[in-house]
């Protein structure tokens, strides 16, 4: 960091901090929370102990899914009057399980410039950890808290071949694991609780083990899941073909060929080579 104080051009910089150590925060985000006209923050309680450890001394306002509504247009104002103004949530990136994204999507829509300051977030280090396969994922944020909505939200990705990554709760993680393994088959999964913090603690094991190990002592602290992908299985003809006609109703075969890929695990060439053929014969 230097001693020159950092010229701000004005807009919306959406700014990442600390999951739980406060030294996960870049020099890049500390210049800009200090330049800023306005810090908005989900809690300013939370907010204020950050710019303490760092000096910011930026006026903070509080932005959360009880004002937003009522406070938007206000903040949008500032903005096309020339502010410049840092969006931070309590921890991690904004956005993320976050109710900033109307924010910014208010934002561009009046012609207010938004940049991207990255950092820490909570699914990208538990996934960066646990060895679950990363090449692609499903970030998927919290699971419904009632019962029936969290069965269908797992139904709905259960066939997914990617790892799925989900936020939870002390007390609901060995309900959600349980669910999860009623939904999903007994994958193997990763409890990762606590991230970056004295008691971070990667946990793996199936997802029926893991529930059980919770069972009698639900954990405390934040929790990122992250469930393996369903075990490759080879792919018929016949499921393809089903797959390509109904995908091809409503997508180019590029696209319905990338989602037999992901969906059914069919190599990409062959989908859509077989795709073209299909479509050639409709």
């Amino acid at each position: 960091m230097t001693d020159t104080p950092l010229h701000l051009e004005p807009g919306l910089y959406v700014t990442a901090t600390p999951i739980g150590n406060l030294g996960d925060i870049t020099y890049r985000a500390v210049e800009t929370l200090k330049a800023a006209d306005l810090i908005i923050c989900e809690d300013t309680r939370h907010t204020a102990k950050l710019c303490a450890a760092y000096a910011i001394k930026t006026p903070l306002k509080p932005y959360h899914e009880h004002n937003a509504a009522r406070v938007r247009p206000g903040i949008i104002k500032k903005l096309q009057d020339g502010a410049a103004m840092c969006l931070v949530s309590d921890a991690g990136t904004p956005l993320i399980s976050d109710p900033g994204y109307k924010l910014v999507r208010e934002a561009r829509d009046a012609g207010v410039a938004v940049t991207p300051l990255p950092g820490a977030s909570a699914a990208i280090a538990a996934l960066s950890a646990a060895g679950a396969p990363s090449v692609h994922f499903l970030f998927a944020g919290f699971a419904p808290a009632r019962t029936v909505a969290r069965d269908k939200a797992f139904a709905a990705v259960a066939e997914v071949a990617a790892t799925l990554v989900f936020y939870e709760t002390g007390p609901r993680l060995c309900a959600c694991l349980e669910a999860m393994a009623a939904a999903f088959g007994n994958r193997r999964a990763v409890v990762a609780r606590e991230l970056t913090k004295l008691y971070e603690d990667f946990r793996e094991g199936h997802l029926s083990e893991l529930a059980t190990s919770y069972k009698d002592a639900p954990p405390k602290g934040e929790i990122v899941v992250l469930v393996f992908p369903p075990e490759t299985k080879p792919v018929t003809a016949e499921t393809l073909d089903r797959f390509l006609k109904d995908a091809l109703e409503t997508m180019s075969v590029k696209d319905a060929a990338a989602q037999a890929a992901t969906v059914l695990g069919a190599a990409r060439n062959s989908a859509y080579a077989r795709a073209l053929q299909l479509k050639g014969n409709a």
